[in-house]
């Protein structure tokens, strides 16, 4: 479906994410939006395309996998893993075959505990009283470092890290890394370099995809001509606002400053962060650009503000913006509701995301081997083909996704490769990058209201991550 003003369609835009990994980089409310796009998806097949490359486990007998499975699993009989993760419902059924996988393949024994958005809490006081479960599902690298650096965690095997080797870019290896010991396996992920609109509104302006944000500011202006508010954004979620904040630095300043402000290596009060606030307010400041009363919107209201409400054309957050559309809107993504890349707005486009990595708490041949097996594409392949899914393991085999738009948005996160960057305030300490009412949240909260105040809000950002840094 080519739409007559130059608006790529769904399948179109699989082959544009897919080039957008050249020179790249959640807060998210935890993990549970990542998934959210499960309503555009249907059942397909997961075994076609597993490998055998650096899943081979030393200790394993291949004669208890399946024959096609590629795989060589050992014989678990009788053991018993615990499996925590912030997952529920529908994403819960789906993980559960997962796991179901595993245990047909090795005779284990597994019980899943859904911890809830609030996973920190939950596993604090298990870890602290000795009681941990045997492999967790962390929806942040700094729950990640914070659990290696009790020594709670266990790292990984050498067969695990050689199925990671095989079927990862470095970047996840590294972001699964603390101190130079290997502990994580990256299993979930969300594209966070997307941006949503209502086809009538875009088609009835008559604009094309942006290729860069000047387009993009570009098509806002006549967008807003025609009579239509052009941005619906979620000034009261401040985590939204530093997704935009991420998309912009990442691709203006390039990953490594991005590395070096997520570690506060570099001031707030950088020029490049200067930068970065001039260019959003070409957007958040510009006059009618913006929907009214955007600092009391949430998320979600931010969607449907666009496909329902009908009183902005586009919305930007990540790929779980599609199961707000089909959830709570009649508008149908990939038909009346589509998205486009984040444009470069400097040399190159970013790609920023968040995801969930599986980490060990026990160190037994069981936890061991199902670490492996999440670090396999045939694990990942069984939730991809039934939706809701994104996977940063390049050798799943994306014909597998059940449609154009969610294959576009896994290729885009895999194009991206080692220039890829998690979501900057997820690796911060929480008290700057992850409460409500405090820090980066609540900065960039100001800055949307007051797009002039530069100056102000880059020392209140410097200010605030040296407390939360201590430095």
């Amino acid at each position: 479906m080519k739409r007559s003003v130059g608006i790529a369609s769904a399948a179109a835009l699989a082959l544009v994410l897919s080039a957008c990994g050249g020179d790249t980089g959640t807060d998210t409310p935890a993990d549970d939006d990542t998934g959210a796009a499960e309503e555009t998806t249907e059942d397909a097949g997961d075994d076609e395309a597993t490998t055998d490359e650096g899943t081979d486990d030393g200790e394993a007998t291949t004669d208890e996998a399946p024959a096609d499975s590629g795989l060589a699993l050992p014989d678990l009989s009788g053991e018993e893993l615990e499996v925590a993760a912030v997952w529920t419902g529908t994403e819960q059924e789906r993980f559960t075959l997962v796991l179901n996988s595993f245990e047909e393949q090795t005779g284990a024994s597994i019980q899943y505990t859904s911890t809830g958005d609030d996973i920190a809490p939950v596993l604090t006081p298990r870890v602290e009283g000795g009681n941990p479960p045997d492999v967790a599902f962390l929806p942040q690298p700094g729950l990640l470092n914070e659990f290696a650096g009790r020594d709670a965690l266990q790292p990984v095997s050498a067969d695990v890290e050689a199925a990671i080797d095989a079927n990862y870019d470095t970047v996840w290896k590294d972001l699964g890394t603390v101190d130079g010991n290997l502990y994580g396996v990256w299993f979930k992920a969300a594209n966070k370099s997307t941006i949503w609109y209502d086809v009538d509104a875009i088609d009835a302006a008559g604009v094309a995809e942006p290729a860069t944000w000047d387009d993009l500011v570009a098509n806002s202006q006549t967008i807003s001509d025609s009579g239509v508010t052009p941005w619906s954004i979620a000034g009261a979620d401040g985590w939204t606002l530093t997704d935009w904040f991420e998309n912009v630095y990442l691709s203006q300043a390039g990953p490594e400053m991005y590395d070096q402000l997520t570690n506060h290596e570099i001031p707030w009060t950088d020029p490049s962060v200067e930068e970065a606030l001039n260019t959003l307010a070409e957007i958040w400041g510009a006059d009618g650009f913006v929907v009214d009363g955007a600092l009391q919107l949430d998320f979600p209201t931010s969607v449907t503000t666009v496909f329902s409400a009908g009183e902005a054309a586009m919305v930007y957050e990540g790929d779980f913006v599609a199961g707000v559309i089909s959830g709570e809107t009649d508008a149908v993504v990939g038909e009346t509701a589509n998205f486009f890349p984040f444009p470069a707005v400097g040399d190159a486009p970013a790609v920023v995301g968040g995801g969930d990595v599986a980490v060990a708490f026990t160190d037994t041949e069981a936890s061991m081997a199902l670490m492996a097996y999440l670090a396999s594409p045939e694990a990942a392949e069984i939730w991809v083909a039934e939706g809701g899914f994104t996977s940063p393991n390049k050798s799943v085999d994306t014909a597998l996704y059940p449609d154009d738009l969610s294959r576009g948005i896994a290729e885009g996160l895999i194009a991206a490769g080692d220039a890829f960057r998690f979501d900057m305030s997820d690796q911060m300490p929480s008290a700057f990058g992850g409460t409500p009412g405090q820090g980066m949240w609540q900065d960039l909260t100001d800055f949307l209201a007051d797009p002039t105040d530069v100056q102000g809000v880059m020392e209140s950002l410097e200010a605030n991550a040296s407390a939360a840094y201590g430095r």
